[in-house]
């Protein structure tokens, strides 16, 4: 291990002379790196009894907050300053690469595309041993020994190979059911599932908060079978940003069935005065109307064949 990486715990006082040696220090640095990447000098630690290590700002592009840091040291009674090591250690701020995950913790939901395969282990949690009407796994299952051999294969063809129950048994109810498979979601597999997509479209949601109801009351919502049934369904609301989503009955959005329903027309009140209707004008008045009787010279001419 090197000396500028094992500090003692307790402070120690630096060497004089090995304090001193900061040109001997940069030299060093600069013999080792790049011209004119080792920047001003920045300390001097103490590493051990006449064992100094010397930092100093480096300007190496890509290496924010890094340090080069040179460990000088002398031996007892000698005043000859010699050199140790030189190294590029990274500071308090220094850019860090991140930490290495193995692929099967930095694999994330929406990761896999057209033709990837994601194999599952064989005690994945989320499974548990289905029924599939025989003691010994189907061919195809991952658990076989058969399967296990045709995966070393580079090109393993793999197909079903069950054979097709009678109609009517049992075996055939099972697969009916989605039964007759080598393993199903066990109760963590389920639980771990729900509480994903709770926290999509669940209860939590500012969507879900600002929502007039729940998705429980929404005539869009489209019931789904098992045990998941009893708290989640299937949105069918184009117009939801849920749409097509397995939602919690606790969801809910502006898109609600019951939220904004249409207020019955207005009857507006009977006109005073009805200007759809024809009004009858006479031209003269009737004789038993009660006017004035009408005398022979006020009537009018007679025909006088004007066309």
């Amino acid at each position: 291990m090197s000396a500028a990486t094992t500090r003692s715990r307790t402070p120690r006082t630096p060497d004089r002379l090995c304090v001193e040696a900061v040109e001997l220090a940069r030299a060093a640095a600069e013999e080792a790196a790049f011209p004119g990447v080792v920047g001003a000098h920045v300390s001097a630690v103490a590493e051990g009894d006449r064992v100094v290590t010397h930092f100093f700002e480096s300007k190496e592009p890509g290496y924010r907050g890094w340090r080069w840091a040179v460990t000088v040291t002398r031996a007892s009674r000698a005043k000859n300053v010699t050199l140790d090591e030189t190294v590029l250690l990274p500071g308090d701020d220094a850019l860090l690469a991140p930490e290495w995950v193995p692929w099967s913790e930095r694999l994330r939901p929406g990761d896999m595309g057209p033709g990837d395969l994601l194999p599952t282990d064989a005690e994945d949690l989320r499974l548990e041993p289905g029924w599939s009407g025989e003691d010994t796994p189907p061919p195809n299952s991952v658990v076989s020994t058969e399967m296990a051999e045709l995966v070393e294969a580079e090109d393993a063809d793999v197909t079903d190979r069950a054979v097709v129950p009678v109609r009517g048994s049992i075996t055939s109810v099972a697969e009916e059911l989605g039964m007759r498979r080598a393993r199903v979601l066990s109760r963590y597999g389920l639980h771990t599932a729900a509480d994903r997509w709770d926290e999509s479209f669940g209860a939590k949601t500012p969507m879900a908060q600002a929502a007039p109801a729940s998705c429980v009351s929404c005539g869009f919502l489209v019931a789904i079978g098992g045990s998941l049934g009893q708290a989640f369904g299937v949105c069918a609301n184009e117009f939801s940003p849920a749409d097509g989503r397995l939602v919690s009955l606790s969801y809910g959005c502006g898109g609600h069935s019951e939220a904004a329903v249409m207020p019955a027309p207005l009857r507006p009140s009977p006109p005073v005065l009805d200007s759809m209707a024809s009004d009858e004008f006479t031209l003269r008045p009737t004789p038993d109307s009660g006017s004035v009787p009408v005398s022979e010279s006020d009537l009018p001419a007679a025909d006088l064949g004007h066309s």
